[in-house]
């Protein structure tokens, strides 16, 4: 259970981090201010602060996010009437406003907020020491802090490096970003994979290695050998000469074999297996493997497009053949293959980063208002209208995505509950 859990927990993080990670390192190439870099949800555990964005992790290990400024997501924290207090430059310009009562600014000078204007003009107004009789108005810096109500600080957001005043190309790459970045981590997982395999298994006819007590080697067949025919019916590759011989089980059958540039005949009697209820086949044969650097790499590659082409096959015959929550799959869901995963060792649980993080690269991409795809989406009708979306228009939008996801999630994370525990 505590190795299921911790394993959860890893693999979760590791798809949440390089899929926001995407986000951070182009926005911050476009010019974009990062104003925080989470890891987990909730309350906060931890933050490290540098010049332009703090990073957080906070105790929940589930998910997390990148803020960047002028998102709707992104609202000033003040209220009118609010006590803050400030601290001054140099130039006597305010460098950090605290929001929060957990700490305490030296030599701050304590101001209840009435007005401020921290995207265009850069000031803030307020009565000293909640004294109405002596109105002051600070002009803030543009490289300003806040500390918000639960400590963390970060900084302020001017208009110049909010999301929006971003090129409309750069915008589309940052978001874009996170998905690719889920698909480049599907081939680098699945590179690994064949790595801790000590090769890649050709899809040939060609023989590779022997099970114990094989009855391929005990007839004859040698390693390197190419098994072109069973009972007359060619196998061109590794699938059709699994599939002929798994029709021969306790059958003595004749084999076509090329070793070097002589064929010859074999006869082998196929041990019979059970296998989903029915008699099969079996040789004791494995593949070849092909242990070259550029052979593992090819095989991230080719692995994560197939398995792209299936996935997309799955969600078209959901709107195809009639969708069903069956279909879909929660964290209830992820928990249960991450389970199972984990008895099988360190490769099979790499193999299930890659097929999540596939999974979530696309996912990530449906034109659905909250997720990547909505925004790149708007994105488009953008470059199309030749003006964005009012920003309460978007936010609209936003909220409607938001909801359906919410309500799609609690469907699918109950049917998940029913599926795996009852």
């Amino acid at each position: 259970m505590v190795i299921t859990i911790l394993t959860f927990i890893i693999v979760f993080g590791i798809l949440v981090l390089v899929h926001e990670f995407g986000h951070f390192y182009f926005a911050k190439k476009a010019g974009i201010l990062v104003r925080e870099f989470s890891i987990g949800m909730g309350p906060k555990v931890f933050a490290h602060e540098t010049d332009t964005t703090t990073y957080t992790l906070r105790i929940l290990p589930l998910g997390g996010y990148v803020r960047m400024a002028g998102l709707e997501d992104d609202e000033e924290e003040f209220k009118p009437g609010q006590i803050v207090s400030l601290q001054l430059d140099h130039n006597n310009q305010v460098s950090v406003i605290n929001a929060s009562q957990k700490k305490l600014l030296f030599n701050g000078i304590p101001l209840q907020i009435s007005k401020w204007d921290l995207t265009d003009e850069l000031w803030l107004e307020g009565y000293l020491n909640g004294d109405d009789s002596q109105l002051k108005r600070y002009q803030v810096s543009h490289d300003a802090s806040i500390i918000e109500e639960d400590g963390t600080k970060i900084r302020i957001a001017p208009r110049d490096v909010q999301f929006q005043s971003a090129k409309l190309w750069q915008r589309m790459l940052t978001n874009f970003a996170g998905p690719m970045n889920n698909f480049l981590l599907a081939i680098v997982a699945f590179a690994l994979v064949a790595l801790l395999q000590g090769g890649v298994y050709q899809t040939t006819n060609q023989v590779g290695t022997f099970t114990a007590n094989s009855v391929a080697r005990q007839a004859g067949i040698k390693s390197g050998d190419r098994i072109v025919a069973v009972a007359g019916k060619k196998t061109k590759n590794w699938q059709a000469l699994a599939q002929e011989i798994s029709r021969y089980p306790g059958k003595k059958t004749q084999f076509t074999i090329k070793r070097q540039h002589q064929i010859k005949q074999i006869w082998v009697t196929p041990r019979s297996e059970q296998q989903n209820g029915k008699k099969v086949g079996v040789i004791g044969i494995e593949a070849s493997q092909n242990h070259s650097f550029a052979a593992i790499i090819v095989y991230g590659f080719t692995a994560s497009w197939n398995l792209l082409v299936e996935l997309l096959a799955a969600i078209k015959s959901m709107f195809t053949q009639g969708f069903n929550l069956n279909d879909l799959g929660g964290p209830v869901a992820i928990y249960s293959y991450t389970s199972q995963a984990a008895k099988y060792g360190l490769t099979s649980v790499i193999n299930l980063l890659a097929f999540l993080s596939l999974n979530l690269g696309v996912v990530n991409l449906f034109p659905i208002p909250a997720l990547d795809g909505g925004k790149l989406l708007l994105n488009v009708v953008e470059a199309i209208r030749r003006k964005s979306l009012s920003s309460e228009k978007e936010g609209i939008l936003t909220l409607i995505g938001f909801g359906f996801l919410m309500l799609l999630m609690i469907l699918v994370t109950w049917n998940d509950i029913q599926r795996y525990f009852f």
